[in-house]
């Protein structure tokens, strides 16, 4: 398994303006188009609500949405591979700014789609649909991101910018958590219902097509553009050379990514909607929590980023996964006993939720330059669309079982993934350098 960060092994420059701006810029980005990947979460039992049959149980309706919500990931695979194919042949940054235009068609449109009263089952089908072309734009908007910054920042600063990025895209959960916060504060459930929902997506819609704006002003990234110059380009087909000679960073790759989705899925993106219909907490309350844990995930994801940096990402993925699993456990069982912590105490798993920030370094580090788009791609959307499809479906259930611990226990289990995976790259000298 290749640790190759970049074709130049001694950059240690440090951090100038034109890598800021790249940082600044790609997070920015980010964020706008993963508002509009989450925001369907938390309208998650509205939508059940308005495009299933009228009489639906709140479980039931939820359960119906979050399978919808799960069919993007099942979609990610064909966007990430397509993406990250050209991306290794063309350039990143055409595959970065198509991406984040793909996003942001699909979601202006379900804000108009109209509902089950309407028109009957073709409501979810169509909503399906668009969901599945908001998979295929993820699939090749994250790893492109990761790949995009960590090849233009010197290469023991590839934690930090990573993180960074990651810390952007999660900033997109926090601006949807704060806008279901807010509607769910100003509006009545029967405007929700009537149109409050609608804004939420229109507003995405919008978000999306200025994140086109701003990537013009991104460059290729310096390590391309040196393959290209210097004719290092694969002339096989990538994922093929992924799958004949890495399959050591692959399998890594995909385990780790697992971790990460117990992290967003579960504990920031589920639990939310999952405190309303398991715990009975306030609509407004638990948008409250999900805000404070969504922004103590983006500074996680940097002090992650930083810890892979001085630490390696080694030691960074084994604290984080042990803090992931202890903080989920003690939020659920405060909101077993009432949720008298619940702000505090979500808060924190938010921050251990962090561990989004440590992945991007050990994907990125598992393959070299010329195949990296669709190594990372390949590896994390498979494994993306195994987990993050079955999560919603497989924790929405356990929600009702173990007295409302079954989600933790679901984490916890994941997070011994994490440590696992953490000892395994000790073990192969791993653990202190962060490339």
């Amino acid at each position: 398994m290749s640790a190759i960060i970049d074709t130049d092994m001694t950059d240690r420059r440090p951090l100038g303006r034109g890598d800021a701006k790249t940082l600044i810029l790609s997070a920015l980005g980010g964020a706008l188009e993963f508002y509009d990947f989450v925001i369907f979460a938390y309208f998650a039992k509205t939508l059940g609500h308005l495009f299933f049959p009228p009489g639906t149980s709140d479980w039931v309706a939820q359960l119906q949405a979050f399978s919808i919500f799960a069919v993007g990931y099942l979609a990610r695979p064909l966007g990430g591979m397509v993406m990250a194919h050209f991306g290794d042949r063309v350039g990143r940054k055409r595959m970065f700014t198509l991406s984040v235009f793909l996003m942001a068609v699909p979601t202006l449109c379900i804000g108009f789609l109209p509902t089950y009263a309407t028109i009957g089952v073709l409501a979810p089908v169509l909503l399906t649909l668009l969901r599945v072309v908001q998979g295929i734009a993820i699939g090749g908007e994250v790893p492109g991101a990761w790949v995009f910054v960590a090849e233009h920042v010197p290469r023991h600063r590839v934690g930090l910018a990573c993180a960074s990025l990651s810390s952007g895209l999660t900033f997109g959960i926090l601006i949807g958590s704060l806008v279901a916060a807010a509607m769910s504060a100003r509006m009545s459930e029967a405007a929700m219902l009537d149109h409050g929902w609608r804004i939420a997506f229109l507003l995405g819609g919008v978000f999306g097509f200025f994140a086109v704006y701003l990537r013009r002003w991104l460059s290729e990234t310096p390590v391309f553009a040196r393959m290209r110059e210097r004719k290092e380009l694969t002339t096989e087909l990538p994922a093929w050379v992924v799958l004949r000679d890495h399959l050591p960073g692959v399998a890594l790759s995909m385990v780790v990514t697992w971790v990460l989705t117990a992290a967003i899925v579960v504990v920031i993106l589920m639990t939310p909607t999952l405190m309303q219909t398991a715990f009975h907490v306030e609509p407004a309350r638990a948008f409250t929590g999900g805000s404070l844990a969504a922004f103590s995930l983006c500074v996680g994801c940097v002090l992650g980023g930083l810890l892979v940096d001085w630490q390696g990402k080694a030691r960074a993925m084994l604290v984080a996964s042990v803090g992931l699993a202890a903080s989920t456990y003690a939020l659920y069982l405060d909101l077993r006993s009432g949720g008298t912590h619940l702000l505090a105490l979500y808060s924190l798993a938010g921050l251990f939720a962090g561990v989004a920030g440590i992945v991007p370094s050990v994907l990125v580090a598992a393959f070299p330059p010329a195949i990296r788009f669709s190594g990372i791609s390949l590896s994390y959307n498979v494994a993306y669309a195994i987990c993050g499809a079955a999560t919603p479906v497989l924790v929405g259930y356990l929600a009702k079982t173990a007295g409302g611990l079954g989600p933790a226990h679901y984490v916890g289990l994941v997070a011994l993934v994490g440590v696992a995976s953490s000892l395994y790259m000790m073990r192969k000298g791993q653990g202190v350098a962060s490339g």
